[in-house]
């Protein structure tokens, strides 16, 4: 019965949360199962690469940070 109340498809945030949570390895099997019954993969496949770009430019402005501080 609890799957007749979620919808058909999933919202960007659900996704999104999703995407972090694979990310970091603690995705929960529950939502595993939800993305793959009710998910498209290309929006997946989309955020994966958007928040992969994302992590190695805030990792790159860190060292450059730290680089910048200590004077190289």
């Amino acid at each position: 019965m609890e799957d007749e109340q979620q919808p058909k498809s999933l919202t960007l945030r659900q996704m999104l949360q999703s995407v972090l949570a694979g990310a970091l390895g603690v995705q929960s099997g529950k939502n595993r199962e939800r993305d793959f019954s009710h998910g498209k993969p290309s929006h997946f496949i989309l955020l994966g690469l958007g928040f992969t770009v994302v992590f190695v430019l805030v990792i790159l402005g860190v060292v450059k940070l730290v680089l910048y501080l200590v004077g190289l």
